[in-house]
């Protein structure tokens, strides 16, 4: 027994000092200039996002941080570029979002976002339901009841096919019970398009981000019958669509993305960096400078919601006939 108890306190030296070491050995971010791609053009949405998370990373990590484009195919062309050069590099992120999940889908992209880490959520806007100001639906309940009674007459206008606001458009029909093949969706390839053939009377109703239509509604020459949000939005006398019958609910959301085959700690590391920057007065003067929702969430939570809007989304890109 003598020789036992020596040996027993050993054990339990070693063993305490190897959970030390675990405990105290972390993974440090950033140790190197920052990469983030905008996988499209100078001046949209990914665009602005990259550039100020440039701005607040920054500042609270005060490292170099640097933002390059690589445009085309609704960011499915960066996204394969990521996912072949960044393989274990921390230091290289992706912005994406949404209009992603469904580029991936309608362009049988060779690459999707399982092969690259989701790190976090950061902003969203609510889409919008607008008509002309001489319009005869007062309410979104008039035009609904004139889309189920007869598809085809409703003309909806908005961005690309397969895109956010076509999305929403087929969610709309499948929650009022009508075929999404009946839908009559015309697609414009901009904004300012799409908001003459809104005013000009060549599409029943707009569809686009509530900020896309803000100066025409304040203006009087259109009018906002519905927003996409869960909750009404502060500023906006206008209710969302379940508000108004339609239980339907979609965010435009923007999110920053890690490298392929991170490993457990640095992905930990590189979200604790995120937080930091959330946190921050450069961050949020970005969020309210640019009228962004903030969107912030992190990790598995933003994993599992991301699996979720994949399968919501090609169910309704199926339904729409845009991918098999």
């Amino acid at each position: 027994m003598q020789r036992v108890f020596p040996t027993l306190i050993f054990i339990a030296v070693l063993l305490s000092a190897c959970a030390n070491q675990t405990t105290t050995t972390t993974e440090q971010f950033p140790t190197q200039p920052i990469n983030i791609m905008a996988p499209a053009s100078p001046g949209g949405g990914w665009d602005s996002t990259a550039r100020a998370m440039q701005t607040a990373l920054a500042a609270t990590t005060g490292q170099t941080v640097q933002v390059y484009n690589v445009s085309g195919a609704g960011g499915t062309i960066g996204l394969a570029q990521f996912v072949n050069e960044a393989k274990g590099k921390p230091h290289e992120l992706m912005v994406g979002g949404l209009v992603m999940v469904g580029a991936i889908q309608t362009n049988k992209a060779p690459v999707n976002l399982s092969q690259v880490t989701p790190l976090a959520l950061l902003t969203a806007e609510a889409e919008a339901i607008v008509v002309p100001a001489d319009s005869k639906y007062q309410t979104l309940q008039e035009l609904i009841a004139d889309f189920k009674a007869n598809p085809s007459a409703i003309s909806w206008g908005g961005g690309s096919a397969g895109g956010t606001d076509h999305i929403l458009v087929g969610l709309i029909a499948k929650a009022v019970g009508v075929a999404p093949g009946q839908i009559n969706y015309i697609a414009y390839s901009g904004g300012g398009e799409a908001t003459a053939a809104i005013l000009s009377g060549a599409v029943t109703a707009g569809v686009s981000g509530v900020s896309e239509f803000a100066e025409q509604v304040a203006a009087g020459t259109m009018r906002m019958l519905a927003v996409s949000s869960e909750q009404r939005i502060a500023g906006l006398d206008v209710p969302t669509l379940k508000e108004a019958g339609v239980d339907v609910a979609l965010m435009n959301w923007r999110a920053v993305f890690g490298a392929p085959e991170l490993t457990a700690a640095q992905r930990a590391a590189i979200i604790a960096a995120l937080e930091k920057m959330h946190a921050s007065k450069e961050w949020q003067d970005a969020l309210k400078n640019n009228g962004w929702t903030d969107f912030f969430r992190t990790g598995d939570e933003f994993s599992t919601f991301l699996n979720n809007e994949i399968t919501r989304i090609g169910t309704v890109l199926r339904d729409l006939g845009l991918v098999q």
